[in-house]
Formats: C-alpha cells, structure tokens, sequence
C-alpha cells in the first residue's frame, strides 16, 4: 500500500485535493465528474492562476498609465519654467535697453532744423517722487531755454498740482528765467491747469488754455480723518509717545484741540498767502481786482480769460502755427529711468505696507 502511495505521489507532484485552492461542495463534484465551472454568464470560469495573471497585467496597465500622465505633468511643468524664465530675461533686457537708450541715445537727438518751440511736460501729480519733479521739470526747462532755434519754452501742461515746495522751486525757475529776457516762456494749459499747476504757469510770460481747460483752484488743502470715538467703540487703546505736547497733533486717532486746530490754520493761512502772492507777482495787474480768485473755486478756460486768470485760448499747435511759418516742436522733457521709477514705485508701495510715513508734505497746492 505504502508503494502504491509513493507511486501516485511520483506521478501527481501537486495533490490539487491539498494544494490546489479551495473549493465548495459543487466545484468539488464538478471537478471529480470532469465539468469544467462556469461563470453566472454561462461561459467558462478562469482558474486561480489565469484570474492572477490578468490582475497582475491589470496593475502593469495601471502603473504604465500612472507613469506616463508623471511624464507628461512634469514635461508641461518643464516648458512653463522655461516659458517664464525667458519672459524674465526679456523683460530684463527690454528694461536695459529703455535704459541704455534714455542715456546716451534720447539726450543725442538733434533739434529739428530752423525755429521751433521747445516743450517741457508737466504732467500728473507735482511732487518729489513722481514724474512731474521740480528736479525734472527744471532739467527740461534749461535744456530748451540753452538750445539753439528755440523759439519759446512752452509749459504743456496737465495736471492737478500737488506739494507746494515743488511747485514753488518750479515757479522760481521760470521767474529767474523770464527775467533774462531771452526768450518767452509760454504755459499751455490742456485738461487741467490747477492749484499748483496753476501755480507753475502764473510764473510764465503768457498762459493759454482751451475753452474747456480747467484753470485756478487757487487754494490749500489738508485732508484727514478723525477716528477717536470709532476706536473707542472697538476697544482699542492708542499708543502714542511723543517728545512734546504738540507732536501728533495730527494723529486722526487722537482728538485735536482747539489751540491746535488755530495754530494749524495757521500755516494753512500762511502756506495760501504764498501762493496767492506768487500768482500776483507772475501775472500782475492783468487780474481782476477780486477776492474770489483765491477762495479756491476752479474755473473753465472761457470763464478764466474773463477774470485775467490766462491770456488767450488755443493749443499747442495753434501756438506753433501762430509763432513759427514752419510749426515745429521738440519735447526737452527728461526721459525717465526705468529701474529709477520702477524702485520708487516699489519703495512707496514697502512704505505704506509698513505704515511708514510718505516724506510728501501733507499740505497740497492740489485740485480734489
């Protein structure tokens, strides 16, 4: 008996009745009668190591697939890098190259041949840290008042005003040259003409504007806020500690006497009668004898000719073609620095991040 176990077991190396997987009661009559099981579908089933293999090649199809979408993310994320990388050298480069040419090509130009007006722009807000510059305006304007074939300097002029210190280092400018007598200098008014824009033409030897221009605002202004009873509502304590009484007296957290409130019309008074006294040194007694010049009000370029607020109406081409037989004009504004703007811009938008204070004065020659 013990032979005949051995030979069968020679000849059948896997007992499928031990080995093989686990059967029930039917699969195991099934496999003695020789029917091969079936699905619920009526076709064959698969045996354990067929059913192995086809999740095996399932799982492979899987990974390949989870591999392949790896592939291609990081291929797009590849080509976005690039993509940026070269956008940064290219803004890098066009910068320099606006640069490189502001220095020694935009200054090299040649002034047209024969008369013709020099232009120095004043545009936007006046103020230390914006394009309308006293530093800037002052450069354009010795460049055309120094350049051969100027027939006048003309102020283009667009702009609500802004510090009074910037307009008043404008304004001297244009005074000492005026008395040199060389040439004219004529303001020319477009959109805008007001506060210490207004300020900057005064100075000039004639002013013109168009007839819907808006000229004067003859004033200064200082805005806050008052925020001392909201704190309060909201339980904030406000921390200030000063070296004198009268230090943050312009804290909008804090209340403002009356004392300080005087004192601060004050040099609100004193800052208005500079102004006032600039706009009649520059243009004498071609103004109207009356008070309501300087109380603040704006007038259109039709209203201001009536008051002797300007001289006449037009623009700049109608001043080219009335001076010139040939109307020509060349811009004398400095070019601005890109990297130079670009790092002011910059700064101001840390600072304020920061609640630094802005070096601007807070008392405006401007139009609100």
């Amino acid at each position: 008996m013990q032979d005949d176990d051995q030979t069968r077991d020679a000849g059948n190396p896997a007992d499928r009745w031990t080995e093989g997987p686990q059967l029930s009661a039917e699969q195991a009559r099934r496999a003695k009668e020789g029917v091969q099981p079936t699905r619920h579908d009526g076709n064959p089933a698969e045996d354990a190591e067929t059913l192995r293999e086809r999740q095996r090649l399932e799982q492979m199809q899987i990974m390949g697939r989870w591999i392949d979408g790896v592939l291609v993310e990081q291929r797009r994320s590849r080509r976005w890098k690039l993509f940026f990388r070269f956008l940064f050298v290219a803004l890098i480069l066009a910068s320099l190259s606006a640069t490189l040419y502001g220095i020694f090509v935009a200054p090299s130009v040649s002034a047209p041949e024969g008369p013709h007006l020099g232009v120095v722009k004043v545009e936007g807000v006046i103020d230390s840290e914006s394009p309308a510059s006293a530093e800037r305006i002052i450069t354009g304007l010795n460049r055309a008042w120094d350049a051969e074939g100027t027939d006048a300097v003309v102020l283009h002029i667009n702009s609500p005003g802004g510090s009074p210190v910037q307009s008043q280092r404008i304004f001297d400018e244009i005074m000492r040259l005026r008395e040199q007598g060389d040439k004219p200098i004529i303001a020319v008014v477009e959109d805008v003409g007001a506060s210490g824009a207004y300020y900057i033409a005064a100075a000039a030897d004639e002013i013109i504007a168009a007839p819907a221009s808006l000229v004067g605002s003859i004033g200064v202004i200082f805005a806050s806020f008052g925020f001392e009873e909201a704190i309060e509502r909201l339980g904030v304590e406000r921390r200030v500690y000063t070296a004198g009484e009268n230090k943050a007296f312009l804290d909008p957290f804090s209340d403002v006497a009356p004392e300080q409130r005087a004192y601060w019309q004050a040099v609100l008074d004193t800052t208005h009668g500079q102004f006032i006294g600039a706009v009649r040194e520059g243009r004498g007694d071609r103004l109207v004898d009356d008070d309501i010049l300087f109380s603040g009000l704006i007038w259109s370029g039709e209203q201001a000719i009536e008051l002797g607020l300007i001289d006449e109406l037009g623009s700049l081409g109608e001043l080219a073609r009335q001076r010139l037989d040939e109307p020509r004009v060349r811009d004398y504004t400095p070019s601005l620095d890109p990297f130079e703007r670009l790092s002011r811009q910059f700064g101001r938008v840390a600072m304020e991040w920061m609640g630094v204070p802005s070096s601007s004065s807070p008392v405006r020659y401007e139009l609100r």
